[in-house]
């Protein structure tokens, strides 16, 4: 008899979204990138998008037990998060479920849509304070909600600990009271307050309209965290960076607020294996054809392919030692990995916070003809001065790579296909391809190369 272990299962209790960037929608996203099966109940279908909520269409509360009973009885919870919850009559059969059934519950104590639309309504707000916030394992309000919970005005870091800790008073088990709203220096920080301590948790402030969905999504992914096992302090670190993530990578989509895009980070680990084969077969391919050894430069060659939504050097494959001559054939002096490149990397990195499909670069030697060669293959070619460079930004280590790019980019009106500088002091002139992913420029590098004979 084979065992399987139980993966965990998570109900989402909440509204759905038609614009599916936030409630139920947002949910079952991030309970799929932390790798815990999602289930859910609807509490109400609403019409909206990305600008605002056109209607709201509330399920009859015996309808939302119904379906809290169905998963229960046969799946089992480990652990749920409410959301939009709308009515009085919807909380009071959420509360009567969670003291059957006894499983640990986020409440993310919805009442205001972004666009301004009440989604509870004033009868129920009393409700959800009395009988469901004293349930919880962990309440998730912003600083709006936070203030309508506990009645009293969060302008501060000192107000929000307060709160938080008024909100356990209630019966919670704990609060996590967030930053976005608070206004204090560059940094956004959430509040939780747990087992009679205080824990923050730092962010930078995203300034982006992708925001639609970070409530549900935080909630969603703490109440991920505790069905797997997790402490209530690590659930909440690992919710912070899912959205943090999701936010940054947000879907520009729409008029309004577009949606977080808490698959962000699942994209992003799923497709380590995939760019590291692109990179080998680049490899492969130069390795291949006798005449690419011509456009090794002194400082030798490297390709380099970046994770879609990448942000560090780390999140970058190179060849460890790059790409050398050896008995006149293109070698790879090492195997290629993430972090090894620091050069070429920064290119790909610059280039794609203006154009997230370009994702590979290429170096080479630096010459005129060559670079006749891509004008005549149609490429757009741009470049930078090095002996531009601004002094403040020549001072600090690893500056000079971002500056470059960007001046080429500026100069071409978009992201170009070729970017070279004809050096400065101590620093070879250098032709850099770029590409949306390696094994194609390196192809491109074969067909330059040959058309040079």
């Amino acid at each position: 008899m084979s065992m399987k272990s139980k993966i965990p299962c998570v109900l989402t209790i909440a509204g759905s979204d038609s614009g599916g960037g936030a409630g139920i929608q947002a949910d079952l996203k991030t309970f799929a990138t932390l790798g815990v099966h999602g289930m859910s109940a609807i509490t109400a279908i609403t019409a909206q998008n990305t600008v605002n909520v056109t209607a709201v269409h509330a399920i009859p509360p015996e309808i939302v037990r119904e379906q809290i009973e169905a998963v229960v009885t046969d799946i089992g919870v480990d652990a749920a998060k409410t959301g939009m919850l709308y009515s009085s009559e919807i909380i009071e059969v959420v509360v009567e479920e969670v003291k059957k059934h006894r499983f640990p519950i986020v409440v993310d104590p919805v009442m205001i849509a972004k666009s301004g639309v009440p989604l509870l309504r004033e009868d129920a707000r009393k409700v959800l304070i009395d009988e469901l916030i004293p349930l919880a394992t962990v309440v998730t309000p912003n600083a709006m909600e936070a203030q309508e919970i506990t009645d009293m005005r969060i302008r501060s870091m000192k107000d929000a600990k307060v709160a938080a800790k008024k909100i356990v008073d209630l019966g919670a088990k704990a609060a996590v009271v967030k930053g976005g709203h608070i206004v204090e220096g560059g940094k956004v920080v959430d509040v939780l307050y747990c087992d009679g301590g205080y824990h923050y948790f730092e962010g930078e402030r995203i300034e982006t309209k992708t925001t639609h969905g970070t409530g549900c999504s935080f909630a969603a992914a703490i109440a991920a965290e505790l069905a797997k096992g997790k402490k209530i302090p690590e659930a909440v670190k690992v919710a912070k960076e899912v959205v943090a993530m999701g936010i940054k990578f947000g879907l520009n989509i729409g008029k309004g607020f577009g949606p977080v895009n808490p698959m962000a980070q699942l994209y992003k680990e799923a497709s380590k294996y995939e760019v590291w084969k692109n990179i080998k077969e680049a490899v492969r391919l130069l390795e291949n054809v006798p005449e690419v050894s011509k456009l090794i430069p002194e400082v030798k060659m490297n390709v380099v392919m970046a994770l879609p939504y990448a942000e560090t050097l780390e999140d970058v494959v190179g060849v460890d030692g790059r790409i050398t001559i050896v008995n006149g054939k293109a070698k790879a002096a090492g195997c290629p990995d993430f972090g090894v490149s620091r050069h070429l990397a920064k290119y790909v990195l610059t280039a794609m916070k203006y154009d997230s499909s370009i994702r590979a670069a290429i170096n080479i030697r630096y010459s005129t003809s060559i670079l006749d060669v891509c004008r005549k293959f149609g490429l757009t070619v741009s470049s930078y001065d090095r002996r531009k460079e601004p002094e403040e930004i020549k001072r600090v280590e690893g500056m000079s790579v971002p500056w470059g790019v960007k001046q080429a980019i500026k100069a071409a009106g978009k992201v170009p296909d070729v970017i070279y500088h004809e050096g400065d002091w101590g620093k070879e002139p250098m032709i850099v391809l770029l590409g949306e992913n390696a094994i194609d420029i390196a192809k491109l590098i074969i067909k330059i190369a040959q058309e040079l004979e």
